[in-house]
């Protein structure tokens, strides 16, 4: 259902990836983060082709954590913010990061070996189904996806498998 993967250059690093579907409180829930009540970045599953494009955006984020040069406040907001494509942070967010109205959600979550995360209480706050993270390419909306990611880095041809579409994706960090 979730997965859990070691950052390779931070040993004890480890970034945790949620699904959900079917989610029915996106709107409490984008409000909680932006408060800070709760710990993880909060994604929309449908800007997402691969949990590879999370786990790169997660690696650098971390990096600049380490060496004190984050563009954002926090750790998980620059892990948003490292999916764009761009410089600009409040876009990051407006397209990375959930609305109101999405229904699938990913939840990122980052364990440095300092500090623990809730698991198990984030997923108690969520009013939706949670699937295994593996299916997040039939959450993705490759159309959305290329309007927003393509449009800098000008990619020549249509891309019509995922897997090319998240090549090209994280080819731009």
């Amino acid at each position: 259902m979730l997965l859990t993967q070691e950052l390779e250059l931070f040993p004890g690093c480890t970034v945790t990836l949620l699904l959900f579907k079917d989610v029915e409180n996106t709107a409490e829930l984008r409000k909680k983060a932006m408060e800070g009540a709760i710990d993880g970045a909060l994604i929309s599953a449908s800007m997402i082709v691969d949990p590879f494009q999370i786990l790169v955006a997660a690696n650098k984020a971390v990096h600049l954590y380490k060496l004190a040069k984050m563009k954002t406040r926090s750790l998980y907001s620059e892990i948003i913010f490292n999916l764009s494509p761009t410089n600009n942070i409040s876009d990051a967010f407006r397209k990375f990061g959930i609305s109101d109205g999405d229904s699938s959600l990913l939840i990122v979550l980052v364990d440095d070996g300092e500090k623990k995360s809730k698991l198990e209480d984030i997923i108690s706050q969520v009013k939706g189904q949670q699937i295994s993270v593996q299916d997040i390419s039939a959450k993705a909306d490759v159309a959305k996806i290329k309007k927003v990611c393509f449009k800098k880095i000008r990619i020549a041809g249509s891309l019509t498998k995922i897997l090319g579409c998240c090549d090209s994706v994280c080819r731009s960090f």
